[in-house]
């Protein structure tokens, strides 16, 4: 079979991009030396020049110099073409590493797109706002248990705060004007009153000397200076 149809030859895959630049910038490396050759050779037929006098000798070192200046006007031609090419490579592969990237992020994306729409379907926004609603009641319950908690039992709710004001400047009105250690609202208003209140206030005085004991007492028992029974000398004992 193989003689009638032959063998399919393998066809090589073709180069890629940076295989190519890689190629033209080993031609545009070999073609730049040649210049750089020619360049030596120019520059000794310009000191050959300057040394030989008019004549056919100076004709012909300008002939060789001419020739030498065709072919590195040639290479140099050759160079910017494969100049041009390598550019051109290197655009192509800075757009193809560009759709590369693109074709990552866009992987990637996808992914990140599907984990995020999993993990939507365990949040939902509606119990979340449930969830805020809840702890917004559960804030103001603690609030009034607090606000209860915290209540006095001995102050009515109806006061009114004004006229505890009013109450407290009167207060500090008798403060001012108390006299003698006695509120205003306990002095009296006239002098009878005074002597009155001076007597109701006056206290009997402590008594002084010794005090007097009954008659029928006086012989029975002796009394010290301080008016207490004496205690017999025959009970002390040294």
């Amino acid at each position: 079979m193989r003689r009638v149809f032959g063998v399919k030859k393998q066809t090589e895959p073709p180069p890629s991009i940076q295989d190519a630049s890689d190629r033209i910038n080993k031609r545009g490396d070999t073609v730049e030396e040649k210049i750089k050759k020619l360049d030596v050779e120019l520059a000794k037929y310009k000191e050959q020049l300057k040394k030989t006098r008019p004549g056919p000798a100076q004709e012909a070192v300008k002939a060789r110099a001419m020739r030498v200046l065709k072919q590195k006007r040639m290479y140099e031609g050759q160079r910017d073409m494969l100049y041009n090419q390598t550019y051109n490579l290197d655009q192509v592969s800075f757009a193809a590493d560009g759709i590369k990237d693109a074709q990552q992020t866009m992987s990637a994306l996808k992914s990140a797109n599907k984990e995020l729409k999993g993990m939507m379907k365990t949040v939902k926004i509606q119990d979340i706002d449930n969830m805020q609603d809840e702890m917004m009641d559960l804030m103001d319950v603690s609030n009034e248990i607090q606000e209860s908690l915290g209540r006095s039992y001995s102050v009515p709710d109806d006061i009114d705060e004004d006229e505890l004001l009013g109450e407290l400047d009167a207060l500090e009105a008798d403060m001012d004007s108390v006299g003698e250690g006695v509120p205003s609202y306990l002095q009296p208003e006239k002098e009878s009153d005074l002597d009155a209140l001076d007597a109701e206030l006056s206290l009997p005085s402590a008594p002084t000397g010794h005090a007097q004991m009954p008659a029928g007492r006086a012989n029975a028992q002796a009394y010290d200076e301080l008016g207490l029974p004496a205690v017999p000398r025959a009970s002390i004992r040294d």
